[in-house]
């Protein structure tokens, strides 16, 4: 395959990888941002025990739909590769769309197509800035001297 990224895990396995990355970053940040809302919502003396039992109740349900969302995301990234026969970024573009349209389709064709639409566009701006940052962070080449004249 042209272009093969050799960072990553191969593809049946970089679903699981990213799918327990996914899980962690949910878990985590969906963690800590219910911790901050129960206690917020707690009585006062009671705002540690109620920002873990937010914490505790939440943070893996959040944690879950994040694996969700990034388990679908590879799966269509890895199909699209093998279909495509190439990585590039329309892999990750198209596998955005594809996920964000399959999991609203329960809300019927108009949510399932403007969530595509959203998703596709959310990873184009993300590709393109990774590319952006790329062009803009890359050593450039020592500029060579002219001949000298004689």
């Amino acid at each position: 395959m042209r272009g093969t990224d050799v960072s990553r895990d191969p593809c049946p396995w970089v679903i699981l990888n990213d799918a327990g990355g996914a899980f962690a970053m949910g878990a985590i940040g969906g963690g800590t941002w219910h911790f901050i809302k129960g206690a917020r919502n707690s009585p006062y003396g009671e705002r540690f025990r109620g920002g873990m039992n937010a914490m505790r109740s939440r943070g893996p349900i959040i944690g879950g739909n994040f694996a969700v969302w990034g388990s679908m995301f590879s799966t269509f990234e890895c199909v699209l590769k093998g279909i495509r026969q190439k990585e590039d970024p329309w892999n990750s573009i198209g596998s955005g769309a594809i996920t964000g349209g399959l999991l609203a389709a329960r809300g019927g064709w108009k949510a399932a197509s403007v969530s595509a639409v959203f998703g596709g566009v959310l990873l184009a701006l993300i590709e393109g800035m990774g590319i952006a940052m790329g062009r803009m962070f890359a050593q450039q080449p020592p500029a060579i001297a002219p001949p000298p004249s004689q």
